[in-house]
């Protein structure tokens, strides 16, 4: 039952934030946004044995931990993106930590290079529009790191990494996509939804380490 509580109430208080909770006041709606994340860490950190604590787990720990401090600092754009930024290459030093080669995973730098040479040509057009060109590196920047990322986690062989991260890159981008450069349909409910989601696999993936193929059946 222990095991159960904990993720049911991250996803009721994430439902509660993207459903229910009004935009005003504005303090009461960061304090219920900052609540999964706080029940998400937690639940990290129980997965990880006090006994035999493995480097990759405290990076992913340390990663949500960021990550949750950029969720209260974005409106603070830069230093909220930092903050995720930093979150992304803990996450990307403990998927490094388990890369294990792979031809057919690694082909998934394709469709994240063509991600990224298209939303970075989207971005940096509508940047310049807007006249927001000092933003261009910083954007620039995490475009890079969160696509690393996911390469990494691709490269892991874990399979709730894997969909944890190319999460966040969904939700990452209709951020992006609906900050800078045309508005998104629900985009609030997508982007969080997408987020909470991508969070929790992470977490979930220092429990159980389920692999998309045995090591031999892929490796190149």
């Amino acid at each position: 039952m222990k095991k159960i509580g904990l993720p049911v109430l991250i996803i009721l208080m994430s439902v509660l934030y993207i459903f229910f909770i009004p935009s005003e006041p504005s303090g009461v709606k960061m304090l219920f946004k900052l609540i999964p994340m706080w029940l998400i860490i937690t639940y990290a950190y129980l997965q990880i044995p006090t006994t035999d604590r493995k480097r990759h787990q405290i990076f992913i720990l340390i990663g949500l931990f960021f990550c949750m401090l950029g969720d209260g600092l974005l409106s603070m754009f830069i230093i909220g993106l930092s903050a995720f930024l930093i979150g992304h290459l803990f996450y990307t030093a403990s998927f490094l930590s388990r890369w294990r080669f792979s031809k057919a995973r690694f082909a998934i730098i394709i469709p994240l290079a063509l991600y990224g040479l298209y939303m970075g040509r989207e971005l940096i057009q509508a940047l310049v529009r807007d006249g927001k060109e000092n933003l261009i590196i910083p954007v620039m920047i995490y475009l890079v790191v969160i696509s690393f990322m996911a390469l990494t986690a691709m490269m892991t062989g874990h399979l709730w990494a894997i969909i944890g991260s190319l999460l966040f890159v969904v939700s990452d981008s209709i951020l992006s996509w609906n900050m800078f450069i045309s508005d998104v349909t629900y985009s609030g409910p997508l982007i969080m939804t997408t987020y909470y989601a991508a969070q929790f696999l992470l977490a979930y993936s220092l429990r159980k380490q389920l692999q998309i193929a045995p090591p031999t059946s892929i490796s190149g």
